[in-house]
C-alpha cells in the first residue's frame, strides 16, 4: 500500500499492468489497494479499457503524505527556515505543520534535523526583532495543539526573572517578534509573552478546556497589550513611489501594503526605527514619510553612516 501511494503521489499516469508489475501483484489485488486508498480518502482517478491505469488527482483536503528520510528531514528543515522567513501569512502556519511533523518524526531524523540546523545560518534579517529557538516554538506550538499546560523561565522587559504555568492559546508573529497568548495560572489573568524573553518551555501533561479570550482574536489581543506596555511604540506610515506589489514582497508580514494611483503606502508598527529605515534604505525607491517625523531624522542618520562606508584599498 505505501509503494503504491508512494508511486502514486508522483502525480503520473500509471498504465493498470505496468503499475501492477512495479509492485508484483496481480491487476485484480491492484484494484483491491487503490479502492482501500479511495477509502483512506486519497483521490485515485481510474480509466478503464485496454490502455486502462491510475493518477492521483489533487483533493480537496491533504491526505496523510508517504516521505522518506531525506523528505522528511527536507520538510522540516524548510519549515524551520520559514517559520523565521518574511512571506506574509507563513510562520504562523509553519509553525504548526512543524509541530505536526516533529511530533511523528523518528529520533534518528530529529537528530539530523538538529545536526543541519546547528551547522546552517539563518539569512533571514533581525534587525528590530528576535531570533527564536525552533525547538521553543515546536514545544509551544504542540502544547497549543494539545490544549496541554506550559512551564517556562520568563524574562520581564525590566530583567525580572520569573516561573510561569500558564495554557497556551495561540503563538502570533507580529512587528518581527513571536508572542505566545495564553491564560497565566499564577496571576489568574490572560497575558501575551515574548517568546525570545522565555526559556526552557515544559509539556506538562495536564490537559485544559480553553478559556474564552477577552478580544476578536490572538493577534488583537498582543496589539492591545503592546499599546498598554510602557516605551515607545511608533506607528509608521510610508508613500513608496514603487508597485505594491513589489513593496509587498520586500516587507513580507511585518508591513500593511495598499496600491495607491502612483505607487503604495505601507504602514507598520515598531518599537525600533531601524526596522522601516532598512526598508528605504534596502528598496532604493524614492520614499515619503508621513509619520514617525522622527523616522526622517533616523533615515538621514542612516544615510551619513553609509555614506561613510568605504572600500579597502
Amino acid at each position: 500500500m505505501l509503494r503504491l501511494l508512494s508511486l502514486l503521489q508522483t502525480h503520473r499516469y500509471w498504465p493498470g499492468a505496468e503499475l501492477a508489475e512495479r509492485l508484483g501483484v496481480s491487476v485484480r489485488t491492484l484494484r483491491r489497494d487503490v479502492d482501500r486508498l479511495r477509502e483512506l480518502g486519497y483521490p485515485v482517478n481510474a480509466t478503464r479499457g485496454v490502455d486502462g491505469g491510475y493518477q492521483l488527482a489533487a483533493g480537496a483536503a491533504l491526505p496523510p503524505l508517504v516521505l522518506d528520510d531525506e523528505e522528511a528531514v527536507a520538510l522540516a528543515v524548510g519549515l524551520q527556515t520559514a517559520a523565521q522567513g518574511g512571506i506574509a501569512g507563513i510562520a504562523e502556519s509553519s509553525v504548526r505543520a512543524l509541530a505536526k511533523v516533529v511530533q511523528v518524526m523518528p529520533p534518528r531524523l530529529r537528530r539530523r534535523v538538529d545536526a543541519l540546523r546547528a551547522m546552517t545560518s539563518p539569512a533571514a534579517w533581525t534587525t528590530g526583532g528576535s531570533v527564536v529557538d525552533p525547538d521553543v516554538l515546536t514545544t509551544i506550538a504542540e502544547a497549543c495543539r494539545a490544549e496541554e499546560r506550559l512551564e517556562f523561565a520568563y524574562t520581564a522587559a525590566d530583567g525580572t526573572p520569573s516561573e510561569r504555568l500558564v495554557e497556551p492559546l495561540r503563538m502570533v508573529a507580529l512587528g518581527r517578534r513571536w508572542y505566545l497568548v495564553a491564560y497565566d495560572l499564577h496571576r489568574h489573568d490572560w497575558r501575551s509573552f515574548r517568546l525570545d524573553r522565555l526559556t526552557g518551555p515544559r509539556r506538562t501533561g495536564v490537559r485544559f478546556r480553553p478559556r474564552e479570550l477577552p478580544a476578536a482574536d490572538a493577534v488583537e489581543f498582543v496589539r492591545a497589550a503592546m499599546d498598554q506596555r510602557p516605551g515607545v511604540v511608533f506607528d509608521v506610515d510610508i508613500r513608496f513611489a514603487a508597485p505594491a506589489e513589489r513593496v509587498r514582497a520586500h516587507v513580507g508580514r511585518w508591513g500593511e501594503v495598499e496600491p495607491e494611483c502612483d505607487g503604495c503606502r505601507m504602514r507598520m508598527r515598531v518599537d525600533t526605527l531601524d526596522w522601516p529605515a532598512m526598508v528605504i534604505a534596502s528598496l532604493g525607491v524614492a520614499a515619503e514619510v508621513i509619520s514617525p517625523p522622527e523616522l526622517i531624522a533616523h533615515a538621514r542618520t542612516w544615510a551619513r553612516t553609509l555614506d561613510r562606508v568605504r572600500e579597502v584599498s
